[in-house]
């Protein structure tokens, strides 16, 4: 009995006594970890994400989101002046008439280029013959859900309804849909958004003066406290405005490795913004069709674009006799000559050339 007593309060003093092996540390081990919210590919996917033509009850909404493509427009260098350009030769190859001015036929080719629709107001005199041609801006019109009326939509004044009839709509085919028409240039837009993006990091690059980040390791003893601190104001006053500023550091007894730079990512990464620039801009020339020379880029090898000559007659024939074909539908609706294209020439040494 003595014995068992014995044992049962050896057992109560071994669970009343804190275990070693429950309290003692456990090795350092390796950790891991990632930082950094996540980031979206496709940041601007939104304005291709409805490919077809909501009805609201008096009017079909566009299948692509107008008010991004005119943001779009002045997204990028060369996709910008690739329109402008198209519209300025279009324009200048018409003979104006009574009906239609060429400054309106130009805003309704660039209208026609960036958003895939131009449109056409017909304002006949008292008598209801045809007096002239008035452009409307694309970005704002609708069409109506009987398809012959269209609606003036801008989101802060009153709806104004066309008579019907009066309006024309010129419009790029789509495969998807048949009431509104889409840009051909569609499968460039990301390449002018990353043009964008990269030109817009490399402002904040240079304008931040940290360039892509780095961490600056000091192990040097024979600095003290305040030798520290004066160096991580010098370092916060090198950046913004005035940076690019050289940094002095003396450090008595100091070690050759006792200061280093380490890089937080690869510094030589910023390179890569002109492979960027340049294979974006290739891509936007492409969507437009557009020779280089013909838009004064520089060539990058010894031999250069070619001459400038054969590739305006090459665009001309391929680009500029089917774009005033499609505007030559006007004059099938209206009934009259309203507009009326000469032959695109190229003026050299005062001699003609078709």
């Amino acid at each position: 009995m003595r014995k068992a007593r014995h044992l049962r309060a050896r057992g109560q003093q071994a669970q009343g006594a804190p275990s070693t092996a429950a309290t003692a540390p456990s090795a350092a081990g390796i950790e891991a970890f990632s930082f950094g919210d996540p980031t979206p590919v496709l940041e601007h996917a939104d304005i291709l994400d409805c490919f077809e033509c909501w009805k609201n009850g008096h009017w079909y909404e566009p299948p692509v989101n107008l008010a991004g493509l005119a943001k779009s427009f002045n997204a990028g260098v060369h996709h910008s002046s690739a329109i402008h350009f198209k519209a300025n030769v279009l324009a200048s190859t018409l003979i104006p008439s009574k009906y239609l001015s060429r400054d309106a036929f130009k805003r309704m080719a660039l209208d026609f280029l960036t958003f895939g629709n131009a449109y056409l107001e017909d304002r006949p005199s008292r008598s209801g013959k045809a007096l002239a041609y008035q452009h409307a801006l694309a970005k704002y019109m609708r069409r109506g859900v009987d398809l012959d009326t269209y609606y003036f939509v801008n989101g802060y004044q009153a709806v104004h309804q066309f008579d019907k009839g009066r309006v024309f709509h010129l419009m790029e085919p789509d495969v998807n849909q048949e009431l509104y028409g889409v840009p051909q240039y569609l499968s460039a837009l990301q390449s002018a958004w990353l043009n964008e993006a990269a030109t817009l990091f490399r402002r904040k690059y240079y304008k931040n003066g940290s360039h892509a980040g780095f961490v600056f390791y000091m192990t040097d003893a024979a600095a003290n406290t305040q030798d520290v601190d004066n160096l991580r104001q010098a370092m916060r006053d090198s950046k913004g405005p005035g940076n690019f500023r050289n940094l002095f550091m003396y450090a008595p007894n100091g070690k050759k490795d006792g200061i280093q730079i380490l890089p937080v990512s690869d510094v030589a990464a910023k390179d890569e913004f002109f492979n960027i620039k340049s294979v974006t801009r290739d891509d936007q020339l492409a969507a437009h069709r557009v020779p280089p020379q013909l838009m004064g880029i520089l060539p990058n090898n010894a031999g250069g674009f070619g001459a400038v000559e054969p590739a305006a007659r090459v665009f001309a024939r391929n680009e500029l006799v089917p774009l005033q074909a499609q505007f030559e539908a006007i004059n099938e609706w209206a009934g009259v000559e309203v507009v009326r294209f000469a032959p695109y020439d190229l003026a050299t040494g005062g001699e003609g050339a078709q």
